[in-house]
């Protein structure tokens, strides 16, 4: 094949070959490296049996994750700074990994450091801040109480007149202070408790002590920062009085319970007033250290941000790469590693290239060695698309991969699956409103591709071209159906009908009359809104429903032969392609022709007595129903040919393979009679274990449940197909009546409100159902029709994909 990359071909998948590399140690990881830039090798595991501690490279892949853990950790101390990683261009100059590593350990150290030193500071700084909002909050109490105090103090001796009154306390100040033991010692202490946890505090205080505290709360206006959990909480400052060192320790136990901050403070208002001083200059000092030190960090997260991608790279490049290299073995020189993978034939010179130029670079002493091996394993997929046509392939291998080299439907989908989705949503208006919103995705696919999208918006991202293919073919069918919002229009000329009359009284009684040749391409609009509307419609959308389904029946089938030509399997041909052939054409081909000669002809004969009495009664005359000479006839050799077809499938094939088996048993204990006992006995073991292997009854009853499942299935399938008619009627139907019954309705009120009102509704409706419900439900259908329709006929979807190592990002896969 001349040039690097052969022209794509999805037909068949590339021709693939197991190859064995032998690479000296010095260097298998610039060997790597560049075949992972190639992305064109799959590696095979050698070393299946070992742990992932017992490889090769078990210390390189911990220190690789190790560096990685730091760069996670870096990038959640990013994202919570507010910084996101640089994704411009940055400079591809190359770093040594060992230095590396030492920077990165250094980076780590300081980071974690800062983060304490800011913690620690950060919690004095909210301690401090609570202990300034007790000061202000508890001065204030102690300050109102003394001058409520004095203020009664002054108004008893103002009324005491040297007699006793009523009021005249018992006890004297002078008698309380000349008897020591009759004074009340009470003790104070005083902090802050959550707000929603402050009624709960104040009743366990009040059983706690028997009612013998006085506890008074004020509400502090603003959230405070908690010194414990950092989050701004709502809180109250308590000031609980009591008496004794007893209802003190039940008054701690009670904080610590409720998470309340305690603050110390001073009934003395000089030391008040020194207390607030230190603690506002403290603050002050804090808040200046705390800047400075968020300063630096945020330098240093600046630093690492500018880097981090470079370093994420290269750290998760060399970690794959030894990854890959403990799937290598050793030979017995311990000089050299062996691998096995697979890659496509075309890629044999570039990896040749690539294990050159490893060599060459490491200074090598011993070349490396890439040869073909023989093998009877199958082969991986390996399909190369591009960005249009990967999301096509992706609608088959969701249904299974393709066996290698078998027959690819994708390439037929890309056509297939549009257009059965347009058959069931045809009408141009709503075909361009899903082209529009298309296009938004395509035509900014460069900048979306590098966006983190939300799980619905990268689904429809990633089948953007799918859905613009729907579109293309949702307007050409819109247009055959003459459908614009339901709405038909003469875009192609004038009606082929017309009134008997000028004033069309009798238009909807007597009918119109044909003036003019056939409307030029699509559905006359005269149809729309007649009383034969609902039937004509039926009656071309259902028989075009059929014919589109034998038609893509027929094209599986024929597809089943250049698989089994392909794979020169000649039983397969005789013995499946064709009776297959027979059997679906026989009945539902010669249906088929029906239609199209009922078409042709005009003829009015009944499609549903011919086909139910070819089967009931196929000697019988069919009088008026007959379409074209010869036709009963006709209908006997077929219907012959369809019940011979049926033990043509089951019969013949089990037996062959029997007898082809038992063939080969043969001329491989004959062949072996020429060698030398040993192997002859090894060779003979092995062949009476295949044979063994070989079991009529199961292959017979396997070929009697895929003759079943044909000949029901050619029934079923074509029944299925019904939904291209039912859909598109459906959809039809309530694009109909989203414009009459809202839009015209809304219309006819003459009333601005009530208009704008109606198309609202309309656009809402046509929005929420047409565009989104309807384009999901006929996209559900169209792959189903695929999945089970199209694909049984031929499709093994048995294999399994080709996944090389490769360093390509996913975002540039497709490009």
């Amino acid at each position: 094949m001349g040039g690097c990359c052969p022209p794509m071909d999805l037909l068949r998948s590339e021709p693939m070959q197991l190859v064995q590399l032998i690479v000296p140690i010095e260097s298998a990881h610039l060997t790597v490296s560049y075949l992972g830039d190639l992305g064109l090798f799959q590696f095979k595991d050698l070393n299946t049996d070992k742990s992932p501690f017992q490889r090769t490279y078990a210390a390189q892949i911990k220190k690789f994750g190790e560096m990685a853990r730091k760069l996670r950790f870096f990038k959640d101390q990013m994202t919570k700074a507010g910084l996101t990683p640089s994704i411009k261009s940055i400079s591809r100059a190359d770093i040594n990994v060992d230095d590396l590593e030492i920077k990165l350990v250094e980076l780590e150290a300081e980071l974690v450091e800062l983060n304490a030193n800011g913690e620690k500071l950060q919690r004095a700084y909210s301690e401090l801040m609570e202990s300034k909002i007790v000061l202000q909050k508890v001065g204030e109490f102690f300050h109102a109480a003394q001058s409520r105090a004095t203020a009664r103090h002054r108004e008893i001796e103002s009324q005491s007149t040297g007699e006793d009154s009523i009021n005249t306390p018992l006890l004297r100040d002078q008698e309380m202070a000349s008897d020591p033991s009759k004074q009340i010692k009470l003790g104070f202490l005083c902090g802050l408790v959550p707000r929603d946890k402050s009624m709960a505090f104040e009743r366990i205080l009040f059983r706690a002590t028997r009612g013998n505290a006085f506890l008074r709360q004020v509400e502090v206006e603003d959230p405070v920062v908690d010194p414990a959990s950092g989050e701004k909480v709502e809180k109250n400052v308590f000031l609980v009085f009591y008496s004794g060192e007893r209802a003190k320790n039940k008054i701690l136990k009670i904080c610590e319970a409720f998470g309340a901050n305690r603050y110390s403070f001073d009934e003395d208002l000089g030391r008040q007033t020194q207390v607030m001083s230190d603690v506002t200059w403290s603050i002050t000092e804090l808040k200046t250290t705390i800047d400075a030190g968020l300063l630096h960090r945020g330098n240093l997260l600046q630093t690492i941000r500018d880097q981090f991608e470079q370093w994420n790279q290269l750290v998760r490049k060399e970690k794959a790469i030894y990854h890959t290299l403990n799937m290598l073995s050793l030979d017995v020189t311990k000089k050299c590693l062996v691998g096995e993978g697979w890659c496509p034939v075309f890629a044999t010179k570039q990896i040749q290239e690539a294990l050159q130029r490893a060599v060459f670079e490491s200074n090598a002493q011993v070349g490396a060695i890439i040869q073909v091996l023989h093998t009877k394993e199958m082969p991986p997929t390996f399909f190369r698309t591009n960005k249009f046509t990967s999301a096509f392939q992706e609608i088959v291998d969701a249904y299974g991969v393709a066996r290698y080299q078998e027959a690819n439907p994708g390439v037929y989908t890309i056509i297939t699956f549009p257009f059965l989705f347009a058959v069931m949503f045809g009408d141009w208006g709503h075909g361009i409103c899903l082209l529009l919103a298309t296009l938004v995705f395509v035509l900014r696919e460069k900048k979306l591709s590098g966006q983190k999208l939300g799980d619905i918006t990268e689904m429809i991202f990633g089948g953007r071209y799918v859905i613009l293919m729907m579109a293309l073919f949702s307007i050409y069918t819109g247009l055959i159906y003459n459908e614009f919002f339901s709405v038909p229009f003469k875009l192609f000329g004038p009606s082929a009908y017309a009134c008997r009359d000028l004033d069309c009284k009798d238009a909807s009684t007597v009918g119109l009359i044909k003036v003019r040749d056939a409307y030029p391409f699509g559905v006359d609009p005269v149809w729309h809104g007649t009383r034969t509307e609902l039937p004509f419609l039926n009656s071309l959308k259902m028989k075009m429903s059929i014919l589109l389904g034998v038609a893509q029946m027929n094209l599986g089938i024929i597809l089943s032969y250049f698989n089994a030509n392909f794979f020169k399997n000649g039983l397969n041909i005789w013995f499946q392609f064709i009776p297959q052939m027979i059997f679906l054409n026989s009945l539902f081909g010669y249906l088929s022709l029906l239609i199209i000669v009922k078409w042709w002809t005009g003829s009015q004969a009944d499609l549903y007595h011919i086909m139910i009495y070819m089967f009931l009664g196929p000697t019988e005359d069919l009088g008026e129903n007959r379409l074209f000479p010869g036709q009963d006839r006709l209908q006997q050799v077929l219907l012959l040919l369809a019940l011979v077809s049926v033990p043509w499938m089951l019969l013949p094939k089990p037996f062959l393979l029997k007898k082809q088996h038992e063939k080969r048993h043969q001329g491989h204990s004959y062949t072996q009679l020429e060698t030398t006992d040993e192997s002859f006995q090894l060779e003979q073991s092995h062949d009476s274990h295949v044979h063994e292997e070989f079991q009529f009854g199961e292959v017979f009853v396997h070929q009697l449940i895929h003759t079943i499942e044909f000949v029901l299935g050619a029934v079923s399938n074509t029944a299925s197909y019904l939904r291209l008619w039912a859909l598109s009627l459906a959809h039809s139907e309530l694009s109909s009546v989203f414009y009459e019954k809202v839009l015209l309705l809304a219309w006819g009120f003459n009333n601005v409100i009530i208009l704008i009102i109606g198309i609202i509704v309309f656009i809402a409706a046509t929005v929420g159902v047409l565009l989104v419900m309807e384009t999901l439900s006929a996209f559900l259908h169209a792959l189903r029709l695929h999945w089970v329709e199209f694909q049984n006929k031929f499709y093994e979807g048995d294999g399994y994909k080709f996944f090389p190592f490769s360093f390509i990002p996913v975002g540039d896969e497709n490009e």
